[in-house]
C-alpha cells in the first residue's frame, strides 16, 4: 500500500478552481518532484494534502504516518526572540538528534544551539528546518524547496545527505523544486502541475520537449537547452 495516494484532488478558493485533477501516489523510500511554473499550485498542493486548505478528492494515508514538513518561509518564527535550542526543544526533538542531523548538514553545534533563529544567514536557517523535520525519524517529507538561501555547494551537500539518510531510514520524500537537474538527479517520479496535472511518471519519461512547452509555454526552451547538454546527471537508481 503507497504510504500517500491522492485521487481526483480539487481546490476551490472564492469559486475558482486552483489545482483540480491530481491523481498520483508515493511509495515507502520514494521521492516525488513537484515542478511548474510560479503561481501553478505547488504549495497549494503541499497545503491541502496536510490538511491546512480545504479540497474535495480523496487524501489516503497508511496507517501511522508520521510526517516532516519544509516550508518554503517561516520568516515568522525568525523574527520571534527564540534560540535554535528553543527551537527543537519546543518541538520535543532531543537536542542530540538535532545536533548529529545539523552536524550532517555542515553545521557545527557547539554554540548553535545558544544562537537566536534570527541571526542565522539564510542557509543556516534552512538547514535548521531541515534537521528538525527529519529528527522525529518521518516516513515521509515534505520539501517546499528545501535549499532556498543556500548556495550551490551546500545545495549539493544537503542533497547528498538527504539520499544517503533516505537510503538509511526508508522515508518517501515529496520535493517541490525549479531546477529540473535536481529533479532529474534524485526524483523517481515528477509531477508536473500548472493548475492541473500535465504529466506523471519517470522524469526520463515525462520531462520532454512536448511537455516542458505545456508546462512552462516560451520559458521551456530555457529548460530544454539544459537537457541537450547534459545538465542532468544518472538517476539516483541507475
Amino acid at each position: 500500500m503507497p504510504i500517500l495516494e491522492i485521487k481526483n484532488l480539487k481546490v476551490i478558493v472564492d469559486g475558482h478552481e486552483i489545482i483540480g485533477g491530481l491523481d498520483f501516489s508515493v511509495e515507502k523510500n520514494e521521492t516525488l518532484a513537484i515542478v511548474g511554473p510560479n503561481g501553478a499550485g505547488k504549495t497549494v498542493l503541499f497545503k491541502a494534502i496536510l490538511g491546512l486548505l480545504p479540497h474535495s478528492g480523496d487524501v489516503k494515508w497508511a496507517n501511522g504516518v508520521k510526517i516532516g514538513y519544509v516550508p518554503q518561509r517561516v520568516e515568522l518564527i525568525r523574527d520571534f526572540p527564540l534560540s535554535v535550542g528553543d527551537f527543537f526543544d519546543i518541538q520535543n526533538i532531543p537536542l542530540q538528534n538535532a545536533g548529529i542531523l545539523l552536524n550532517l548538514l555542515g553545521i557545527g553545534v557547539a554554540d548553535i544551539f545558544s544562537a537566536n533563529l534570527g541571526i542565522l544567514s539564510g542557509g543556516e536557517f534552512q538547514k535548521v528546518l531541515i534537521a528538525s523535520a527529519l529528527a522525529d525519524n518521518p516516513d515521509i517529507v515534505f520539501f517546499d524547496e528545501p535549499t532556498a538561501g543556500v548556495d550551490v555547494t551546500g545545495e549539493a551537500t544537503i542533497y547528498k545527505i538527504l539520499t544517503r539518510l533516505q537510503d538509511t531510514k526508508k522515508f518517501a520524500i515529496i520535493l517541490i523544486s525549479h531546477d529540473l537537474n535536481v529533479v532529474y538527479k534524485y526524483a523517481d517520479k515528477v509531477l508536473c502541475l500548472n493548475k492541473r496535472q500535465l504529466c506523471y511518471g519517470h522524469p526520463l519519461h515525462e520531462l520532454t520537449a512536448e511537455n516542458l512547452q505545456h508546462l512552462y509555454g516560451e520559458d521551456s526552451a530555457l529548460y530544454h537547452r539544459h537537457h541537450d547538454n547534459g545538465g542532468f546527471n544518472a538517476h539516483k537508481n541507475d
